[in-house]
């Protein structure tokens, strides 16, 4: 397909802890995209770092990296026709508060008054974005893809 692509979504440690791993799989699933790799992971500092790059020196970035270890998330890569912009739109707004219902974030993230944002998942921005992001949270199948096409197996 000339349009097949991949994009990376996470299911943050509050969307785990509230029961919406399924429910965000439905989703995707309902849309025909094919769920190529999935897993559990306890988020690492040098992995946040790599994946908020752009953030890691802001004042509010240890707020981040403690929300993204309050505990356990799901990493899923999902393919499909132009996966990357329809899976991004399917999560909504950053903001709990601005996103849409029937949207992921519009329907099972909430606002807190302690300022820290908590909106369920992250999606890949862009083509390039959902590239770096995979080979963060997935490191393992760009390890495989290289043996691959060294002729290993």
């Amino acid at each position: 397909m000339a349009n097949s692509e991949k994009t990376l979504l996470l299911v943050k440690p509050d969307g785990v802890a509230e029961g919406h791993i399924g429910d965000i799989i439905s989703r995707l699933e309902h849309k025909h995209y094919q769920i190529t790799a999935l897993k559990v992971v306890n988020a690492t500092s040098d992995q946040l770092k790599k994946h908020y790059v752009d953030q890691v020196d802001k004042p509010f970035f240890h707020e981040i990296e403690t929300y993204m270890q309050e505990g356990p998330l799901v990493a899923i890569i999902a393919t499909g026709t132009d996966i990357v912009k329809a899976v991004h739109n399917l999560a909504g707004k950053t903001r709990p508060n601005d996103a849409q219902p029937g949207t992921i974030r519009g329907d099972y993230a909430h606002s807190y008054p302690d300022g820290v944002l908590r909106n369920v998942v992250h999606t890949s921005d862009s083509r390039e974005n959902a590239h770096h992001e995979i080979a963060i949270w997935f490191p393992e199948l760009a390890v495989a893809a290289h043996e691959k096409s060294a002729g290993k197996k």
